[in-house]
């Protein structure tokens, strides 16, 4: 498998909450969320949760091939929530948290799993490509959205945030990656014959208003320009998008994957 990955923090000077990273066999995108100021909540930070995750659940796809995608999610989400557990208080709503997309091979079989706003794309040799999604919290923030925009920067717009994140890990709300290694169960998974595939893209949500934001590019579209132009370019363009709007920057990050079949791989190219 060959990945090309572009990353891009939202501003200058400020950390990137986004992680990805592959493995001969797999690759992985973390969506990393969380509130300024928490600090007192958790003295890591959600860089920091991101990066933890994303490194420890990589470091499962490539031991444990055997376990369920979201089995390895569960046990990488104990992992990171062991590491910090006793440093600051990891079941706060405002406590780091993250969305995750996983892509894996697997005897001729491609694997997803998503969990949160981030978005997986297949490209499929026949047909439209297949966008794995997870809807929930995207309906859910709909609700929250006017008040949030109307409220920036302010006291009220923290309790906005914090009330949207009661919502979290439970019935009826929606689901990532934080304390509760039970919130893997939730994901969306499915599989494919490596065949029908020609490639794949794993996106944050920052990189995926190329689409659903800004709408200037349908996904076939922008797996032709990933084809072509490579994942760099795809956040180059939300990032004039963002400055024509004035609209608050996001953390993008694409990983796009080619050669699921293992033909032409270099040592490299993962």
């Amino acid at each position: 498998m060959r990945v090309t990955m572009a990353s891009g923090a939202a501003r200058d000077g400020r950390a990137n909450e986004d992680f990805t990273g592959a493995v001969p066999t797999a690759a992985v995108l973390i969506d990393g969320a969380g509130i300024p100021g928490s600090e007192s909540i958790c003295r890591h930070g959600v860089a920091w949760y991101a990066g933890c995750l994303g490194g420890s659940l990589l470091g499962l796809l490539s031991l444990k091939r055997d376990r369920s995608l979201a089995a390895l999610l569960a046990e990488a989400i104990e992992q990171v929530t062991d590491h910090h557990r006793d440093s600051c208080d990891v079941t706060d709503p405002i406590s780091p948290s993250a969305a995750v997309a996983v892509l894996r091979l697997s005897g001729g079989i491609v694997e997803h799993l998503v969990l949160g706003d981030a978005l997986l794309v297949l490209d499929r040799a026949q047909g439209e490509p297949l966008v794995v999604s997870d809807p929930r919290e995207v309906i859910i923030s709909q609700e929250f959205e006017p008040a949030l925009e109307a409220a920036a920067d302010s006291n009220e717009y923290q309790r906005l945030v914090r009330d949207l994140r009661a919502h979290r890990n439970r019935p009826g709300g929606f689901w990532v990656a934080k304390d509760d290694p039970r919130a893997a169960d939730e994901a969306i998974t499915g599989s494919c014959p490596t065949a029908e595939l020609t490639g794949a893209a794993l996106l944050s949500n920052g990189a995926g208003r190329i689409v659903d934001r800004f709408r200037l590019a349908d996904w076939p579209e922008v797996l032709a320009l990933l084809e072509s132009c490579g994942p760099a370019d795809i956040i180059r363009r939300v990032r004039q998008q963002e400055a024509r709007h004035s609209l608050a920057a996001d953390d993008a990050t694409i990983a796009y994957c080619t050669e699921l079949g293992g033909s032409g791989r270099r040592p490299e190219d993962t």
